[in-house]
Protein backbone atom coordinates (compact mmCIF):
# COMPACT_ATOMS: atom_id res chain seq x y z
CA UNK A 1 0.00 0.00 0.00
CA UNK A 2 1.48 3.34 -0.99
CA UNK A 3 1.27 6.65 0.87
CA UNK A 4 -1.82 7.90 -1.00
CA UNK A 5 -3.70 4.65 -0.29
CA UNK A 6 -2.81 4.87 3.41
CA UNK A 7 -4.10 8.45 3.44
CA UNK A 8 -7.32 7.31 1.77
CA UNK A 9 -7.75 4.63 4.44
CA UNK A 10 -7.23 7.24 7.17
CA UNK A 11 -9.74 9.58 5.53
CA UNK A 12 -12.35 6.81 5.36
CA UNK A 13 -12.09 6.27 9.12
CA UNK A 14 -12.16 9.95 10.11
CA UNK A 15 -15.05 11.22 12.22
CA UNK A 16 -17.19 12.99 11.19
CA UNK A 17 -17.39 11.37 7.77
CA UNK A 18 -15.78 13.21 4.91
CA UNK A 19 -17.59 13.98 1.69
CA UNK A 20 -14.53 14.70 -0.40
CA UNK A 21 -12.95 11.27 -0.92
CA UNK A 22 -12.54 10.43 -4.58
CA UNK A 23 -14.11 7.16 -5.69
CA UNK A 24 -11.03 6.36 -7.79
CA UNK A 25 -8.91 6.62 -4.62
CA UNK A 26 -11.23 4.16 -2.86
CA UNK A 27 -11.01 1.71 -5.78
CA UNK A 28 -7.22 2.04 -5.72
CA UNK A 29 -7.26 1.22 -1.99
CA UNK A 30 -9.45 -1.84 -2.60
CA UNK A 31 -7.04 -3.11 -5.26
CA UNK A 32 -4.02 -2.53 -3.00
CA UNK A 33 -5.73 -4.57 -0.28
CA UNK A 34 -6.22 -7.45 -2.73
CA UNK A 35 -9.90 -7.02 -3.51
CA UNK A 36 -11.54 -8.28 -6.67
CA UNK A 37 -13.59 -5.57 -8.37
CA UNK A 38 -16.15 -6.19 -11.10
CA UNK A 39 -18.64 -3.98 -12.87
CA UNK A 40 -22.30 -4.49 -12.14
CA UNK A 41 -25.34 -3.12 -13.87
CA UNK A 42 -25.38 0.64 -14.29
CA UNK A 43 -23.12 2.36 -11.78
CA UNK A 44 -22.84 -0.67 -9.49
CA UNK A 45 -19.42 -1.96 -8.51
CA UNK A 46 -19.04 -5.39 -6.91
CA UNK A 47 -16.15 -5.82 -4.48
CA UNK A 48 -14.92 -9.03 -2.85
CA UNK A 49 -12.26 -8.76 -0.15
CA UNK A 50 -11.28 -11.72 2.01
CA UNK A 51 -14.56 -13.54 1.20
CA UNK A 52 -16.65 -10.50 2.20
CA UNK A 53 -18.82 -9.17 -0.63
CA UNK A 54 -20.28 -5.72 -1.12
CA UNK A 55 -21.93 -3.69 -3.85
CA UNK A 56 -21.36 0.04 -4.09
CA UNK A 57 -22.69 2.66 -6.46
CA UNK A 58 -20.04 4.63 -8.29
CA UNK A 59 -20.86 8.33 -7.85
CA UNK A 60 -21.88 10.25 -10.94
CA UNK A 61 -21.69 12.85 -12.36
CA UNK A 62 -19.41 13.97 -9.52
CA UNK A 63 -16.26 12.01 -8.74
CA UNK A 64 -16.37 12.17 -4.93
CA UNK A 65 -18.33 9.94 -2.60
CA UNK A 66 -21.01 11.06 -0.18
CA UNK A 67 -20.99 10.46 3.56
CA UNK A 68 -23.29 7.44 3.46
CA UNK A 69 -21.02 5.69 0.96
CA UNK A 70 -18.02 6.42 3.16
CA UNK A 71 -19.86 4.80 6.09
CA UNK A 72 -20.62 1.76 3.90
CA UNK A 73 -17.00 1.47 2.77
CA UNK A 74 -15.85 1.76 6.40
CA UNK A 75 -18.25 -0.99 7.48
CA UNK A 76 -17.11 -3.20 4.58
CA UNK A 77 -13.44 -2.78 5.52
CA UNK A 78 -14.20 -3.57 9.17
CA UNK A 79 -16.19 -6.69 8.22
CA UNK A 80 -13.26 -7.77 6.02
CA UNK A 81 -10.95 -7.53 9.02
CA UNK A 82 -8.79 -4.78 7.54
CA UNK A 83 -9.24 -2.56 10.60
Amino acid sequence: MNKKQRQTLERIFEKPERSDVSWSDIESLFIALGAEISEGKGSRVRVVLLDVKAVFHRPHPQKVTNKSTIRSVRRFLMESGII
